[in-house]
């Protein structure tokens, strides 16, 4: 009911012009009056989105491990090793996603066929041993399981929830994709696979009770558990993947949105737009996930901590997904209603039953969260209070061009091409340059990035080019929160539309503000301190924007929040 109809039938009609996940989702269904209700889904899908980086540290550890743990059964001996072959396989996965998503997939691709094949083969041959098994279809077994064993019923729903974790990052990953393929995949493929194996794990568990220490590998013949160890922890990799994937791509919503810090993201593929290599991201994921496996030693160990990160995130989509009901399709407020407490109460229930292992484990994705949550929340809040202090120490550019007229500065050849943050205001940094060294460049561009609300946009069609003299441009360049703004692209639509900008003869003027903290408050001293050390620490917007580096002159000035 999960996956196969809430997420698949409803959930992923909620795409943010072809985007999924969880930030999407609530850029999707925000209103623009930003009242209590635009607070409160801002702040709900920004910890959503939190909860999801312990997913994917989470999902890599356990599924790795979980197929070593293969090595276990087929002898003894193996046992010292696990650990230590685990985090191995861990690095190469991490260490190749340089690579790009599309070639490690063209690589392990295939397996996920064989992979599905093979445990639904397994399970198929299982059940036809011990066929009594199908018998649990029947619903009476379900409420009389929870009638007799009671509260420990109500827990063991804990590891049921391992059967949908898979929900979230397949929503989040539904922009390389598309909803089509993902439900064709799933209803011809992945589900039927699935059930044959936990059925047939089912009818081994009856036929031999023993089996239950690992059913799923028990469920192989004696000399298929090796190949069966092979092609589970390459599935496991092509698993993991998707999920480090995504984080990718949420991470990069996140920075063009206004809630993390610049980063370096690399395009691994001129081709698809979606697939990034975020280095500095992709290391920090592998330390956590590598001190993960150590901590934890077991699969066992670690689903007390996978749980909670991520049905915490799937009761904060479905309460998203009513808005969606509500608002972009149209739906009566009891129909959005019902059928909402009808899917959430799934979550509800799994998130209840996971929150009992929070001192098993559980308080690491959740620590975790917290700490990315309290870092989006200072970023977005410590950019919205610096580029309203420069704002108001900006004076309009129409007041500044009138200005300029009537000072005699010294006009040198080429072009200067200032970043600005405020399209309307003028540039600190041109006005220094005036007011220090008198020079003003022959052709002055004031240029301004936007990143608009939506996934994708055509920066071709869209940029707004305004001429209020001669030599003087104000140019507004606007970007979807999934695009690679690229300043040399700027260019090139500028020189098409008559604006002749020669790179070797022209300077990109920089504003590098040094933040000075001033508050007696300590709790709005700590945030302001947070802010100006992830500011010192993101990427420059030399790198971020593409612009030639020999090209830069900065211009520094104290601002003080």
């Amino acid at each position: 009911m999960l996956i196969s109809v809430w997420y698949l039938l409803v959930i992923m009609r909620a795409d943010n012009e072809g985007e999924g996940g969880i930030l999407a989702l609530a850029e999707l269904v925000r209103p623009h009056s930003k009242g209590t209700l635009y607070k409160f889904i801002t702040v709900i899908g920004l910890f959503g989105a939190a909860l999801l980086y312990g997913d994917g540290i989470i999902t890599p550890a356990i599924s790795v491990l979980s197929a070593m743990e293969g090595l276990k059964v087929a002898t003894p001996m193996f046992e010292p090793y696990i650990i230590p072959l685990t985090l191995v396989i861990l690095f190469l996965l991490f260490y190749f996603q340089k690579r790009g998503t599309g070639k490690v997939g063209s690589v392990f691709g295939p397996v996920t066929l064989t992979w599905f094949i093979t445990i639904g083969t397994l399970g198929t041959i299982s059940i036809i041993k011990t066929p009594e098994v199908l018998s649990a279809v029947n619903p009476v077994y379900a409420i009389n399981f929870f009638n007799e064993n009671g509260f420990q019923g109500f827990l063991i729903l804990g590891a049921v929830f391992l059967v949908v974790t898979g929900g979230e990052a397949l929503y989040a990953d539904m922009g390389h994709f598309g909803p089509k393929p993902i439900r064709l995949a799933w209803y011809t493929i992945v589900l039927p696979s699935l059930l044959l194996n936990y059925f047939g794990q089912g009818a081994l568990i009856l036929r031999e009770p023993d089996a239950i220490s690992n059913p799923f590998y028990n469920l192989a013949p004696e000399w298929g558990l090796y190949p069966m160890v092979l092609l589970a922890t390459m599935a496991t990799v092509i698993a993991s993947q998707a999920v480090i994937s995504g984080a990718f791509s949420l991470t990069q919503q996140a920075v063009q949105l206004g809630f993390l810090p610049r980063v370096r993201i690399i395009h691994t593929s001129s081709d698809e737009r979606g697939q990034i290599y975020i280095p500095k991201l992709n290391w920090i994921l592998f330390i956590a996930t590598a001190l993960l496996v150590i901590q934890f030693k077991t699969s066992s160990n670690l689903a007390a901590a996978y749980g909670i990160a991520v049905t915490a995130t799937m009761v904060i989509t479905s309460l998203l997904i009513f808005f969606a009901m509500l608002w972009k399709w149209g739906w009566s407020l009891i129909l959005a209603v019902l059928v909402t407490l009808i899917f959430i109460s799934f979550d509800i229930a799994f998130f209840a039953a996971n929150i009992l292992k929070f001192f098993q484990g559980g308080w690491v994705p959740v620590l975790l969260a917290i700490a990315i949550f309290v870092i989006m929340t200072t970023w977005s809040w410590g950019r919205k209070k610096l580029l309203l202090k420069i704002q108001q120490e900006t004076q309009p550019i129409e007041n500044f061009i009138e200005e300029v007229m009537s000072i005699r500065a010294i006009t040198t050849p080429g072009t200067a091409i200032y970043m600005s943050s405020n399209p309307r205001g003028t540039p600190p940094a041109l006005v220094k340059n005036l007011k220090h060294n008198r020079i003003l460049h022959k052709q002055i561009i004031v240029l301004s990035i936007v990143f608009r609300k939506i996934p994708r946009v055509n920066t071709e069609e869209t940029i707004e080019i305004d001429n209020p003299t001669e030599g003087f441009y104000r140019v507004t360049a606007y970007y979807g929160f999934m695009d690679n703004a690229n300043i040399m692209q700027v260019i090139d639509i500028l020189n098409r539309r008559g604006i002749k900008i020669k790179l070797e003869n022209t300077t990109f003027f920089l504003g590098r503000e040094q933040l000075v903290v001033k508050d007696r408050s300590p709790f709005r001293r700590f945030r302001k301190r947070l802010f100006r050390l992830l500011s010192r620490n993101s990427e420059t917007v030399t790198e971020f924007f593409n612009i030639p580096s020999d090209r830069v002159f900065e211009v520094g000035s104290q601002v003080e929040l």
